[in-house]
């Protein structure tokens, strides 16, 4: 067994991208310093987590998450060193699934770290990702919706909040696993040096950062007119894809034809980066991990990174006519340079 392992934890959309597309460009570097980052590709460890929160789609686990936790688990058996796991569904999990985890990988030490952004920065990302997964819901709604924080029903208060209620999930976390094996880092604010935040991971994994490799760009947003595209394009499909085949044509044409487009305004929320409510909620997220950090929980970076930072943008319903129509033509574009010839 690894004599460490290091669980990179989440929350969703602080960086993780960025980190795990480091860790697999460097696979030698790595190595060279004693590490190892489990599985064929970064899907092995997608499967593995959805393995062991038992994430059933439909009542049946994909194809490739049978048996993928234990798959990983003898991979990290048979390695020495340190093994970094990278997913950000973990973030969520629950005491007796950390449990778990901890026995199962025993008599490895087990750490775990957890990124965390600004809610200015992460509201709007939480909503992209929604919109990219199939949601027709309006930017107004969903911003309203988790103001409200009603996450008694299904919806996106419950689901922003279980993926970015930090205190709660590093509260969490350092009680399965103890103070000492428990790290929160901060996602630097906009306009930070390029490579901080891999420089606080490394600190805290114990890896030296210098020969490391960085990948040209991070988990590249849509800009505005383009997310409102995508919504359209969700409205008219109205379900009619099966999820694998929605994430092969229209997640895929997100990511690969959509976000890469350059000069394309950001999304702003209509509420405003300096409305009372964002950073009443960042202050009161502060505060929380303020209290955590004089309990022992170890902080990499600066609580005060968490403070939601003025982005110029443009809200969805600001975006020109034209602006959506040359994405709308992009995106036909890409799905005709996709489209198979044979």
């Amino acid at each position: 067994m690894a004599e460490r392992v290091v669980l990179h934890v989440g929350c969703l959309k602080s960086g993780t991208s960025f980190i795990q597309r480091t860790l697999l460009k460097n696979p030698e570097t790595l190595a060279a310093q004693g590490y190892l980052f489990p599985g064929r590709h970064w899907r092995s460890q997608v499967a593995a987590v959805i393995d062991l929160r038992d994430q059933r789609r439909d009542g049946v686990l994909p194809d490739d998450a049978v048996g993928a936790w234990e798959r990983l688990r003898r991979e990290i058996a048979a390695a020495g060193g340190t093994a970094i796991v990278s997913m950000e569904f973990l973030a969520s999990a629950p005491a007796p699934v950390i449990e778990r985890i901890r026995a199962s990988l025993a008599p490895a030490r087990v750490e775990a770290i957890l990124t965390v952004r600004d809610l200015g920065r992460t509201l709007p990302s939480m909503w992209q990702e929604a919109v990219k997964n199939g949601s027709t819901v309006a930017w107004e709604d969903y911003a309203a919706a988790v103001r409200a924080g009603d996450r008694s029903q299904p919806g996106p208060a419950r689901n922003f909040w279980r993926h970015q209620g930090a205190t709660p999930i590093a509260r969490r976390w350092a009680r399965g696993l103890g103070l000492d094996r428990f790290t929160l880092i901060t996602v630097p604010p906009p306009g930070a040096a390029p490579g901080l935040l891999w420089q606080r991971f490394c600190t805290v994994a114990g890896l030296d950062p210098a020969p490391f490799t960085l990948p040209a760009v991070g988990n590249e947003s849509l800009g505005a007119p383009s997310v409102e595209v995508v919504r359209d394009l969700n409205q008219r499909l109205a379900g009619a894809l099966a999820t694998d085949d929605y994430n092969r044509l229209v997640k895929r044409l997100a990511k690969k034809g959509l976000a890469p487009r350059r000069g394309e305004p950001i999304l702003e929320p209509p509420i405003g980066y300096g409305d009372p409510w964002v950073g009443a909620r960042a202050e009161v997220m502060i505060g929380g991990l303020t209290k955590l950090s004089g309990r022992g929980v170890r902080v990499q970076g600066d609580l005060e990174d968490l403070r939601p930072a003025p982005v110029r943008g443009v809200a969805p319903g600001d975006v020109p006519a034209q602006e959506r129509l040359d994405s709308t033509v992009a995106a036909l574009a890409h799905t005709l340079r996709m489209w198979p010839t044979a």
